[in-house]
């Protein structure tokens, strides 16, 4: 039996995208799922940039944990507080009754935090408001249908998920076959999180599979970022890599300017033979094709295909540090 569905926020609901909102819940419902509201979800609602302060939210969110109807929780919309509540956030409830957190965006940084700190899976998916309600209204309803199938699946089946449904937009970047634990989030905020007490150890990223996906900003700050990622020693620990489509990044493949984010990506990477399959569907270009952290998938850059097993949200697949 599926059990209540939750949507938590942390960036302020406005008053236009309620009826996107709305949508979501239609959606949510369609496969299977009762809706909740979270208290803070209305209209209007704000403090600086977010709903709340930070620990109103972390408070609402351990409720939500600790309550045993809620078997998952949605983001509204990406959380520009999230590093404002991480200290505050009930680590115990997680570990006494796991359950799947779905969001993308500054919701990285809890997939990759709670998965450093208990194992949990979290699955960088698409976000209620701009997501379900917004990017999904827009793709053809083949598709819509396709993605309704394979979350529905996702957060309720015991059946693997199999290869993910590829697009012609996938490339390979460079060839090649691994299979690894995968682990990434928006790229930045997999930058900020390795910098906290709460980074994942280095150790975890040996064999990985490392996606990310990045919005806004410059092409230079993409490749900034992973060149911190080669100082960490990340890049020469993962066995393959994953990128979302870019979205509003100025200057990228620019004629005059930046190249194409493929050639920023093979230039950092340099010699490290590793497979790279780019311009997958996830992250904030939407609609987002489920990329849950922490689960074993297999890459295959040269034939574009990444292969998920069964996820069963209710279980711990990492080690618990």
């Amino acid at each position: 039996m599926i059990g209540s569905y939750t949507e938590d926020r942390t960036d302020p609901l406005h008053a236009v995208y309620e009826p996107d909102l709305e949508q979501a819940v239609v959606v949510l419902e369609r496969m299977g799922f009762r809706v909740r509201r979270a208290p803070l979800l209305e209209a209007g609602r704000h403090h600086w940039w977010s709903a709340a302060r930070p620990a109103e939210i972390a408070k609402e969110f351990n409720g939500l944990l600790r309550d045993p109807e809620v078997r998952a929780i949605i983001a509204h919309d990406g959380g520009q507080t999230a590093l404002g509540y991480l200290d505050l956030i009930d680590v115990e409830a997680i570990t006494a009754d796991p359950k799947p957190i779905l969001g993308y965006s500054d919701i990285s940084l809890l997939h990759l935090v709670l998965y450093a700190r208990t194992g949990l899976v979290g699955f960088h998916a698409d976000l209620a408001t701009p997501g379900l309600g917004g990017h999904w209204q827009a793709a053809p309803t083949a598709r819509r249908a396709e993605l309704e199938k394979l979350y529905a699946t996702l957060l309720t089946g015991a059946e693997a998920i199999g290869a993910l449904p590829a697009t012609p937009s996938w490339e390979c970047w460079r060839s090649g076959r691994t299979e690894g634990r995968l682990i990434g989030g928006e790229i930045n905020r997999i930058v900020l999180a390795q910098a906290m007490p709460y980074a994942l150890p280095l150790e975890w990223f040996y064999g990985a599979v490392l996606f990310w996906e990045e919005m806004d900003g410059q092409a230079s700050y993409v490749w900034s970022y992973l060149q911190v990622l080669r100082h960490c020693g990340i890049l020469d620990r993962i066995s393959g890599m994953v990128v979302g489509v870019p979205y509003a990044i100025d200057g990228l493949g620019s004629p005059d300017a930046s190249p194409p984010l493929s050639e920023i990506v093979l230039d950092v990477l340099g010699d490290r033979d590793i497979p790279v399959l780019g311009n997958v569907e996830f992250g904030h270009a939407g609609p987002n094709l489920p990329m849950p952290v922490g689960i074993r998938v297999a890459l295959d850059a040269q034939q574009r295909t990444l292969l998920e097993p069964a996820v069963r949200p209710h279980t711990m697949t990492g080690p618990v540090g």
